[in-house]
């Protein structure tokens, strides 16, 4: 969905920090100083690239401007970074501030953050100047690796679910069987970290999760916020940066530990658009944009996959609904802009293609099966196998969205431009529903896909009112709405 509701009651989100079975890489804290101390720590690391941060704190006078320098020990060269200007001339780095976050009053911090590739070791600097003063005078202590807390169960673990890959037109697992996604969508954590409202939106403990299962939910599709998970300076530190990933990493670990696939998708990306169909005017990722920002989105991917990407039951869906065809003038205009990116017509900003996403992904190791979601808020697919992306791995799937209010919401327009598509890759329909509050047209369409071997999540898990919004359940112990009740009996009638 383009903007889920902002319910009138905020209840209350409980975060579980928790490593998430992924243990954390070794951060560096130097003890305080008079001057100035800075923590630099790496928070995920993958084959020949890696996240970083420094959390300067200024123990001197306030001052109005700052720079920072350090030499890494080895081979890293930094590639991309947020919230500062980056520059490195040799092993030498330099990271001056932006106009917005000069001002570092007396006992004040800031963060920055940054990609950067390395291979042979990926030692901490150890040595930090903020305006030309020694940082941390007093110890240069050495790395020390973050426990990974084990997460705990009030219930007895399911089978783990699937490692999966794509065989033909086949989701399969490792021995080389179909597996056939069938949930739901669990939305709030692509927007109450932008609202400053949390993270979660409703619970997520083993009980919430357990409700999932008596449906025979088995794939939980989790939308992310880009500039939630990069901790970018516009987003509260309380629900960003380390804590945002920490609770997703958690929220995945338990869903897993109930057998269930999790999904995690880009749902709200940064990147200011103001024209046709535009969801805001705003510049941040408060709301739907046509398409990924060239700025933050394959950074954001590169972290996401290094994080996930020894988790192979992880699937990546990299964009929720593309609709460049509401900006541009044609169609082709719509897919080149999709696959390509760049300079797109009728968006005012740098655009991120799917291919780019897609190599962003691979760039880090990771194999996992990525989705792709067409144009038209990916409901339509009419041109998906002429402009899809290449993959090393052959792991890419299509996604669509249907809902009863879509150009493509019939039978004859699913057979011409829906089943070219199942015939030849995974066809998995990542959002379905109806805002009647009733399920005529759900079922239709999850009879169809059925028939087809392809894979639908409802949306949404969320307690909301139905009449703003699909809305599955009217309370977390499964309590379905009439129009939930009719994915639940038809999951339930799959065994």
């Amino acid at each position: 969905m383009r903007r889920p509701p902002r319910p009138v009651v905020l209840a209350s989100a409980a975060v579980l920090v928790v490593a998430g079975g992924i243990a954390l890489l070794p951060s560096v804290t130097a003890s305080a100083a008079t001057a100035c101390s800075v923590d630099y720590s790496v928070t995920n690391q993958w084959s020949n690239g890696f996240q970083g941060s420094v959390v300067i704190t200024n123990g001197s006078a306030a001052t109005t401007s700052w720079t920072l320098t350090f030499d890494f020990p080895g081979t890293q060269k930094v590639t991309q970074g947020w919230n500062g200007t980056w520059s490195q001339s040799g092993r030498s780095v330099t990271v001056t501030n932006e106009t917005w976050n000069g001002a570092l009053a007396t006992g004040g911090s800031v963060t920055a953050g940054f990609l950067a590739s390395w291979s042979g070791s990926n030692a901490a600097p150890t040595a930090f100047k903020l305006n030309g003063t020694t940082c941390n005078t007093d110890a240069s202590p050495s790395p020390t690796a973050t426990p990974t807390p084990t997460p705990t169960s009030t219930t007895p673990a399911d089978t783990a679910p699937p490692k999966l890959h794509v065989s033909g037109n086949k989701l399969v697992d490792s021995s080389g069987t179909e597996h056939l996604l069938h949930g739901v969508n669990r939305s709030g954590t692509e927007f109450m970290c932008v609202q400053g409202r949390g993270i979660f939106d409703g619970p997520v403990d083993d009980a919430a999760i357990a409700a999932m299962k008596t449906w025979h939910i088995d794939t939980v599709r989790i939308p992310l916020n880009e500039e939630c998970w990069l901790g970018l300076p516009n987003i509260d530190s309380a629900y960003s940066g380390t804590t945002y990933i920490d609770a997703i990493k958690d929220y995945v670990t338990r869903l897993e530990a109930h057998g269930i696939t999790p999904v995690l998708e880009l749902h709200w990306s940064h990147g200011q658009y103001t024209g046709n169909s535009a969801g805001c005017s705003d510049l941040y990722a408060s709301c739907q944009k046509p398409m990924p920002d060239a700025e933050y989105t394959p950074s954001f991917w590169a972290s996401v996959a290094g994080t996930f990407k020894a988790d192979q039951a992880a699937v990546f869906d990299l964009f929720n609904e593309p609709y460049p065809d509401r900006a541009t003038s044609t169609l082709t205009q719509a897919w080149t802009c999709w696959r390509d990116g760049g300079s797109c017509p009728g968006i005012g900003y740098s655009v991120a293609g799917m291919q780019t996403l897609v190599n962003a992904v691979r760039g880090t190791g990771a194999q996992n099966v990525i989705l792709l979601g067409g144009v038209a808020y990916s409901n339509d697919l009419g041109q998906w196998l002429t402009y899809r992306p290449t993959d090393s791995t052959g792991n890419l799937a299509a996604a669509v969205h249907v809902y009863n209010f879509n150009t493509c919401g019939a039978a004859s327009c699913w057979d011409s431009t829906l089943a070219p598509v199942a015939a030849q890759v995974p066809l998995v329909a990542g959002e379905i529903g109806e805002n009647t509050c009733g399920h005529g047209f759900i079922d239709q369409f999850m009879a169809w896909l059925d028939a087809h071997d392809s894979s639908y999540l409802g949306w949404t898990w969320n307690t909301w009112d139905c009449s703003s919004g699909p809305s599955l359940i009217s309370a977390y112990d499964g309590t379905a709405t009439a129009y939930g009740a009719g994915l639940r009996d038809h999951l339930l009638s799959l065994g």
